[in-house]
């Protein structure tokens, strides 16, 4: 999808600069519009590719320290934990990370809860907030 999206913008760009190259106000205003909205894809795709490294990175390193939520239940025919099991388990990862809000172990397991909850959206928060919390104690 990924590449498809690149090449999208590729073409776009193409297009752009015919536009920009005509010289009537109308497709100059359109050319520039075709440049800014690749743009804006360009830093969300990459956005989106740092985070799902960094993400893959750090439960790498919870799974190599065995701190990985165990406590999820085995996973059903789709590939996902049980939601009543998971639902069950979530308040002990939120007062963990309400407890030590600097430590991105936490986090990421709180993330990774979410998750199995069926909430995505609060699931990414808590994890981009695991790797800012961990890209600071590196210092970085």
């Amino acid at each position: 999808m990924s590449a498809l999206l690149v090449l999208y913008f590729g073409f776009a760009g193409v297009r752009a600069a015919s536009l920009l190259a005509s010289g009537t106000p109308i497709a100059i205003a359109m050319g520039v519009a075709l440049l800014v909205l690749p743009l804006i894809g360009v830093w969300a795709l990459v956005r989106e590719l740092l985070f799902g490294a960094r993400s893959t990175a750090l439960v790498d390193k919870l799974e190599a320290e065995g701190l990985l939520p165990d406590d999820l239940g085995e996973v059903g025919s789709t590939g996902k934990p049980d939601r009543a099991v998971a639902d069950a388990a979530f308040a002990k990862y939120r007062e963990e990370a309400e407890a030590d809000p600097n430590n991105w172990r936490s986090w990421m397991r709180l993330g990774i809860v979410y998750d199995a909850c069926g909430d995505r959206s609060r699931a990414r928060r808590a994890i981009r907030e695991g790797i800012a919390r961990e890209r600071a104690s590196r210092g970085a």
